[in-house]
C-alpha cells in the first residue's frame, strides 16, 4: 500500500513544558493525516460511503520533536476485517527520516445514517490498496 503523506512544522504552540511536540499535538496530527487520506480516496463520490470512529490508539514516542522541525506523516490501512480497520500513522523527522512517532489506530465503520456498526464493504477495502 502506498501511503498518504503530509508535512508539517513544530510550531510553539504544538511544544508543552518540556519544549518538546505534546502527546495532544501528536493524536491530533494523527487524526488530520487519518480524515485527510480518507477524504482523498472518496472525493469523487464521497456520499456513496459511511463515517469513521476511533475504537482505540496504541502511540509509541520513538524520539521527541522540537521548535521549527521540519516532520513527514505517512498513513496506511494495514487490514480490514468486519467492522474494523487498522490504520498506522507514522511521524518522521524530514531532515534525516528520523522515527519520531508511530501509531497503530483502530477504527470502526459507522453506518452514517443509522450510527451503527457496518461491515467494511469490499469497495473500501479495495480503496485503500490503492
Amino acid at each position: 500500500m502506498i501511503p498518504f503523506s503530509l508535512e508539517r512544522i513544530v510550531l510553539v504552540e504544538h511544544l508543552d513544558a518540556l519544549q518538546h511536540v505534546n502527546n495532544i499535538q501528536y493524536l491530533h496530527w494523527v487524526q488530520e493525516v487519518s480524515k485527510a487520506h480518507w477524504e482523498s480516496l472518496i472525493k469523487v463520490q464521497p456520499d456513496e460511503y459511511h463515517n469513521w470512529v476511533v475504537r482505540s490508539h496504541q502511540i509509541e514516542y520513538k524520539h521527541p520533536a522540537q521548535l521549527g522541525d521540519e516532520i513527514t506523516i505517512n498513513t496506511f490501512v494495514k487490514q480490514s476485517k468486519g467492522f474494523l480497520s487498522e490504520r498506522i500513522v507514522e511521524i518522521f523527522l524530514k531532515k534525516n527520516n528520523q522515527l519520531l512517532t508511530r501509531c497503530s489506530t483502530q477504527w470502526c465503520y459507522i453506518n452514517k445514517n443509522s450510527g451503527k456498526l457496518e461491515r467494511i464493504p469490499r469497495k473500501v477495502i479495495l480503496l485503500f490498496s490503492q
